[in-house]
């Protein structure tokens, strides 16, 4: 607050990861965000790096500390999809992930390779087998025949895009990561909830909207989703916590592709809902 004479513009918050606080910078409305996580931190200089394309605009960066332009518009992508307006919503993630994913000339920050990311992945294939060992296996042919490799976000989903008014809808708290583009636009399938994310019906309507937005192949997207949805499982057991969500769209994505899946088999009862 001091570094940057910065006046309280509302109540401080935190989240698993991050301290909040809305504040007043040079009389405009801005955020500022103290990272908790060494990962939070890093994310910061990928904001930088975007210089408010496509993303929000860092305002003033130093060591933990970020500060940014604030979201001041009333629209959510999460109540859109809520709504009856998932389509939408679905083609403004789209559209953002398209900005973020333009090529720039300034140098990279520092980033995490995808191999790196899907570390959890394996362990708990082995551990758990069924729908984790399908997706660690369609996970490790991706990634070891990468194709239009980007700078990623790492995690794109409803409550990461914000409605910033007349500057549009913009990015926040991306995980730096290279890799795949076609992982950033996987990482919607699971979000924004339940009720969402498992209607069959919606799930394919997305899929093919989403490769029509994109340009990407159909079966592409498809394995990205699989190999997504079984990492953020893995990521969920590993805390002690459900992955219903996951477990139904890697099922979703699975069927998809044309894989049968044993009916019964006690491998798969993770999954089954």
């Amino acid at each position: 607050m001091q570094r940057w004479q910065l006046e309280p513009d509302g109540q401080a918050f935190k989240t698993h990861s991050s301290l909040l606080m809305p504040v007043r910078y040079k009389g405009l409305p801005a955020m500022l965000k103290i990272a908790r996580e060494q990962e939070e931190k890093f994310g910061g200089l990928l904001m930088c790096w975007w210089q408010g394309e496509g993303a929000a605009k860092v305002l003033a960066w130093h060591d933990a500390g970020i500060l940014l332009e604030r979201a001041m518009g009333n629209l959510s992508l999460v109540q859109m999809a809520r709504t009856g307006q998932d389509e939408q919503a679905t083609e403004i993630l789209c559209r953002v992930i398209a900005r973020l994913h333009t090529p720039r000339e300034a140098p990279y920050p520092e980033l995490i390779h995808l191999h790196q990311w899907f570390d959890a992945l394996w362990p708990a294939a082995l551990a758990h087998g069924g729908m984790l060992r399908l997706s660690a296996s369609v996970a490790a042919e991706l990634l070891t025949t990468p194709r239009e490799q980007r700078v990623l976000h790492g995690d794109i989903h409803h409550d990461n895009v914000l409605d910033f008014a007349e500057r549009g809808w913009l990015a926040i708290d991306p995980k730096r990561l290279y890799g795949e583009r076609g992982f950033d636009y996987a990482n919607i399938f699971c979000n924004p909830n339940y009720g969402v994310a498992t209607d069959p019906d919606i799930f394919h309507r997305r899929v093919e909207q989403i490769c029509s937005l994109s340009g990407l192949a159909r079966y592409r997207l498809l394995q990205w989703i699989l190999a997504w949805a079984g990492l953020s499982a893995a990521w969920f057991l590993e805390d002690g916590d459900a992955a219903d969500i996951d477990f139904r769209v890697a099922e979703l994505a699975a069927r998809a592709l044309g894989i049968r899946l044993p009916q019964g088999d006690p491998a798969f009862i993770l999954y089954e809902v």
